[in-house]
């Protein structure tokens, strides 16, 4: 109401101002002129004034002026006025529980005409959406004309669109198995893992048009793990966890789902292990060098994530290029998390290596074994030079001299051989990774037969 009071005060002010302008200034101008004019003879003045023609002539003449200027203003204040108002929402009128319909905007852009003062009240009074009844269509292509309804008379509108084809179709349902997708996972702390996610249902109702249902592959809940409340290891549920369904290429299928949302109980781990760390140095150090020994300034780390994979790992292997190298060095080390591990206690650690001049020494007699028999299958070395090789170490001769043999191992992998006699490569490792191995034989001989 202020806002309509304030309103005519300046259409007041402004009509005021007019006459003041237009009116009343001039005609006060006029009569100051003539008078000036006429001073000497103002006694003719005042019998020419005096006389009942006279008057007479002159409020005619001035009433008709009077007429055309408020004439004139009063076209310039019920002129048209024209304003869009966009976006506006549209209601449809049809029974949703019997039918789908397809092919109604959003919202639709009104263009209201009329005086300026009536559209201002319009947009200041409240009036029904844009609805489209479809009250009494059967399914099939219809057109039809959108209507809205405004309280003042005074003003007409135009929708944009006014008419539209929608298509009416009969409202179907299927039961589909419901499943979950989590959202957001990496945004969890990596320390924790989401162990298992139960939904308070495990089917849900699917309504549509018949050729839509055709298309749903599936029906997920999507478990966003932003919209889980202080998450910590334990069993918590989310309400209200929404649910869309896919086709078959992973698209939005536009369809009803009953119920809407349902709820999840998610239970929160925090699996971890600790583990050592294993440096292995990678590359040829220069000629005639070798190490000495590593050392790190950290011997084991905590490492979290997936169970699985936590319970597989033994030890972190961390790898340094010790390529070139001929004098001691520190290297500074990132550690990197294995697949399946989502964070590690440190993750950064020194790693001294100091070198030493380098000797060779042979090892004879390192029995030869077998990996990777298949089943219901033997393999036997055809020659005891076959079965038993030398292995020649170089390294530091500290490191050396003290080496048992039976740490070095010396095998041969038969998982692509099938029956018959093979030359296949020896393999040969030590479980000091300071020092280097190579078998003397490069290959051996070996027959697969059948057991029994």
């Amino acid at each position: 109401m202020k806002k309509v009071l304030k309103v005519i005060g300046r259409l007041i002010r402004h009509i005021g101002i007019f006459f003041d302008k237009w009116l009343i200034t001039p005609i006060t101008k006029f009569i100051l002129i003539v008078t000036n004019l006429l001073k000497d003879n103002s006694k003719n003045f005042d019998r020419l004034i005096g006389k009942k023609s006279t008057l007479l002539v002159i409020s005619l003449v001035l009433a008709f002026a009077v007429f055309i200027i408020i004439d004139q203003d009063s076209d310039i204040m019920i002129d048209q006025y024209a304003e869009i108002i966009e976006n506006q929402p549209v209601t449809a009128i049809y029974n949703d529980e019997l039918y789908v319909v397809e092919g109604i905007p959003e919202t639709v852009d009104i263009t209201l005409v009329g005086q300026r003062i009536h559209i201002f009240l319009s947009k200041q009074s409240p009036s029904k959406n844009v609805s489209v009844d479809l009250t009494g269509l059967k399914p099939g292509t219809h057109e039809v004309t959108m209507k809205y309804t405004q309280r003042l008379k005074s003003i007409e509108y135009k929708l944009d669109p006014e008419r539209i084809t929608v298509k009416i179709y009969d409202k179907k349902s299927i039961t589909r198995s419901l499943t979950y997708d989590l959202l957001h996972q990496d945004d969890l702390d990596s320390k924790l893992s989401i162990k298992n996610v139960e939904l308070d249902r495990t089917e849900v109702i699917v309504k549509g048009a018949e050729y839509k249902l055709k298309q749903v592959a599936s029906v997920r809940a999507l478990l966003d793990v932003n919209e889980i409340p202080n998450p910590e290891a334990g069993e918590i549920t989310v309400r209200d966890v929404p649910l869309v369904a896919y086709d078959t290429n992973g698209k939005i299928i536009d369809v009803e789902i009953v119920p809407k949302t349902v709820d999840a109980k998610v239970t929160i781990t925090s699996p971890h292990k600790e583990i050592p760390i294993k440096i292995v140095p990678d590359g040829a150090l220069a000629v005639g060098k070798s190490i000495k020994s590593i050392e790190s300034d950290v011997s084991s780390v905590v490492v979290y994530g997936d169970e699985k994979a936590i319970e597989k790992l033994e030890n972190l292997e961390v790898t340094i290029d010790v390529a070139g190298l001929d004098a001691d060095k520190e290297f500074n080390v990132t550690l990197k998390k294995p697949a399946g591990i989502t964070d590690i206690s440190i993750k950064n650690l020194k790693v001294k290596v100091k070198v030493d001049n380098s000797i060779t020494k042979e090892f004879t007699g390192v029995k030869v074994s077998a990996e990777n028999v298949p089943d219901g299958y033997k393999a036997q070395a055809l020659t005891k030079e076959d079965s038993e090789i030398t292995v020649v170490v170089s390294g530091s001769a500290e490191i050396i001299n003290s080496l048992d043999a039976s740490s070095i191992k010396a095998y041969v992998d038969l998982e692509n051989y099938g029956v018959g006699e093979h030359e296949v490569k020896v393999n040969v490792q030590g479980s000091d990774v300071r020092l280097n191995y190579k078998s003397k034989t490069k290959e051996v001989k070996i027959r697969i037969t059948k057991e029994g």
